[in-house]
């Protein structure tokens, strides 16, 4: 499966990841990837009830990284990586200001 990720920041152009299928993930290595980060981060759950989806994970982990952590290919990659196999869609938006992801 191909894969294309946008993420969206409220300033700048928008982040473009371009995946070929051997590059996505497998759902385990995507949530385990996405896990990590979220935890490395130090992200914040989004909801009251501490409820985490994998959404939500996609959406801090871009915050927290923000445009900088794009700026490493190596990092966009792995995060492309991790979108495209936990999400298993081929066209991926992660809306950063507007909280939002959608394919």
């Amino acid at each position: 499966m191909q894969a294309r990720i946008s993420v969206v920041f409220e300033a700048g152009p928008p982040v473009e990841i371009q995946l070929d299928g051997a590059e996505v993930l497998g759902f385990e290595a995507a949530r385990r990837w996405l896990d990590e980060a979220f935890v490395r981060l130090e992200c914040e759950p989004l909801r009251g009830s501490g409820k985490v989806l994998l959404a939500d994970k996609l959406i801090q982990v871009a915050a927290a990284a923000g445009p900088a952590g794009f700026a490493d290919p190596a990092w966009a990659l792995d995060y492309g990586r991790a979108a495209a196999g936990a999400l298993s869609k081929a066209l991926i938006k992660v809306d950063v200001a507007r909280l939002a992801v959608s394919y």
